[in-house]
């Protein structure tokens, strides 16, 4: 084992979210347009009088975050749209446009190109947001995505991590863990598959897992319908590393602590059997596997009947005092503290 460097810190001792908080701590916001700056899942900018701006970016890099032996590229574009969009989502607005900038490796073609934009056009229109610019470079070590969305909203209406009240109730828009057990099939099969060409992949049955993760969709339809119910979160975040990662991080922002009771997490029956069938605990799949691109967000207690009337929406746990910190309560009344995961590496 090497020896450790005096004076070197390695990124895996901070993890992703130390990391980013080392980095960004000697930012202040100097313009008084900046509403908003690092910390959120999107920046919030001045707009008009009453209007404000949002604007994320995020990176997608080639195996690291996606694998082109099974990735198809019209799949690729859809969710490299939902992955950027998704954030405006989760701040209680509307995206509106994006950017679109690829570094390219010699291996991609022209004709993968356009399945690929194919999918970022299909996705664009569905969601009703505009591709207005971008940039192409080559690459050396493979295609690496980066994808910047712009939304808008009213001011009063903009949903940070930071709002989260003692009691508030803690919700969640869809099934989690599916999207981690449609990448277990697909590198399972790949594993399985490796130097033979005669040979169809397994994935009868388990369909719904692999549209979860190769097609995520954005859940900006629960904004709309949160609005139709005059329903404004108090904190609000997508979730992209794991229910167990995102509630600490509206943990964080809101000096508060959470009880996600387990049974009460949905999880869907096709993660749950190939979660089995893969001796996988799905409870791990849903608070750790990350990529679900649901929203979780709080409200206060008494928005549960209208909670309720919005549907397709559980009710998971609530928020508590900062000291009693963030945990998972069993059926038995067992608690077990929640760990952010995010990268290592």
């Amino acid at each position: 084992m090497a020896e450790k460097i005096k004076g070197r810190t390695e990124i895996a001792e901070l993890g992703e979210f130390g990391l980013i908080d080392t980095l960004t701590a000697p930012f202040k916001s100097s313009r008084r347009s900046t509403i908003k700056g690092v910390g959120d899942d999107a920046a919030v900018i001045e707009g008009s009088r009453d209007t404000a701006l949002l604007f994320s970016t995020d990176m997608m890099v080639e195996g690291i975050d996606f694998d082109l032996t099974y990735f198809p590229p019209k799949h690729l574009g859809y969710k490299a749209v939902t992955k950027g969009i998704s954030d405006i989502a989760a701040m209680n607005a509307t995206p509106e446009q994006i950017t679109l900038s690829l570094a390219i490796s010699s291996k991609i073609s022209v004709e993968w190109l356009r399945d690929f934009y194919s999918g970022v056009e299909f996705a664009c229109r569905e969601a009703e947001v505009d591709l207005v610019g971008g940039d192409t470079s080559a690459s050396v070590t493979g295609l690496i995505i980066n994808i910047s969305a712009i939304g808008r909203a009213k001011k009063s209406n903009v949903v940070y991590r930071s709002g989260a009240k003692l009691n508030d109730l803690i919700c969640i828009t869809g099934n989690l863990g599916a999207a981690y057990m449609g990448l277990q099939l697909l590198e399972r099969e790949k594993r399985v598959l490796a130097g033979i060409d005669s040979l169809q992949p397994q994935f009868e049955g388990y369909e719904y897992l692999l549209e979860r993760y190769l097609k995520p969709r954005a859940r900006y339809d629960v904004v709309e319908a949160l609005a139709r119910e005059k329903i404004t979160p108090t904190a609000m975040i997508d979730l992209s590393d794991g229910l167990a990662s995102d509630v600490m991080q509206i943990c964080k922002s809101s000096a508060c602590g959470a009880r996600i009771y387990l049974e009460r997490i949905p999880i869907a029956k096709q993660t749950s059997a190939l979660a089995e069938e893969m001796h996988i605990d799905p409870v791990v799949a849903a608070l750790n596997g990350g990529e679900d691109y649901q929203l979780l967000f709080t409200v206060p207690l008494e928005a549960r009947e209208r909670i309720a009337a919005v549907g397709c929406i559980d009710i998971i746990g609530h928020i508590t005092a900062p000291e009693t910190g963030a945990y998972l309560v069993t059926p038995d009344g067992s608690d077990i503290k929640l760990k952010a995961q995010g990268f290592k590496e």
